[in-house]
């Protein structure tokens, strides 16, 4: 299910989100004393990420970490680790825990349990914001890899897998999709004529392998709050 906002400006969305997802960590504090939010790359969030860094609310109880990254330096140009900490983890957001996805070496499987055993006091996660590609991938659940199933499948533990893409550079460790839909409020955040069309084909069928942003945005009881501007 999806509950669509079309904002008249990208200045507009970021100020709006911003005051959104800071009220629903602030209620997460209130009711369980931390609250935590996993966040999408790229250059759409950035206006987003500097709106909310600035928002007054108790970051030091506020785990933060990231839906996907790639499996690169954290100084890499193409890290979401970097973009995190360039753009969010600032301000009044300085505060904040970051939970990284991503450690230094190769990407062995001693070090994805390693990474699924720190989640303990990051799940579930109150708060998660997708983004979308142009082949409908989200976090880094690529209809291209051949972990697409595992990914997508309703009853696979633990939360965080590895993915090898084959039309995207770079390992990648993500949340699978139970531990994404989950959260308490889940959100897709997108701009742009062209995404609209993405989006458009997304909702026009049922087969997430795919387009695996389909099996969130037609879930039959979680509601995805699209947030869109031009």
């Amino acid at each position: 299910m999806i509950n669509k906002h079309v904002y008249n400006s990208r200045s507009e969305l970021d100020q709006s989100f911003a005051d959104r997802v800071a009220e629903q960590l602030a209620d997460g504090i209130a009711k369980n004393g931390k609250a935590s939010i996993a966040f999408s790359g790229g250059s759409t969030p950035k206006g987003f990420f500097a709106a909310l860094s600035n928002k007054d609310i108790a970051w030091d109880k506020v785990t933060v970490t990231l839906a996907d990254d790639r499996w690169v330096d954290t100084e890499h140009k193409d890290s979401n680790d970097k973009l995190l900490r360039e753009n969010l983890l600032q301000n009044k957001a300085q505060a904040a825990t970051l939970f990284s996805l991503v450690e230094q070496g190769d990407f062995s499987e001693a070090v994805l349990d390693k990474k699924n055993a720190e989640l303990v006091n990051v799940l579930p996660l109150d708060v998660v914001v997708l983004g979308m590609g142009e082949d409908g991938h989200t976090a880094s659940i690529f209809p291209c890899s051949a972990q697409v199933e595992q990914g997508l499948a309703t009853d696979v533990a633990p939360a965080l897998m590895k993915t090898e893409p084959t039309t995207a550079p770079y390992q990648r460790i993500t949340f699978n999709f139970p531990a994404l839909i989950n959260a308490k409020h889940l959100y897709l955040h997108v701009v742009g004529e062209s995404k609209q069309t993405v989006l458009d084909q997304a909702l026009s069928s049922q087969n997430a392998l795919e387009m695996p942003i389909r099996a969130f945005l037609q879930h039959s009881q979680k509601t995805v709050e699209i947030l869109w501007a031009e």
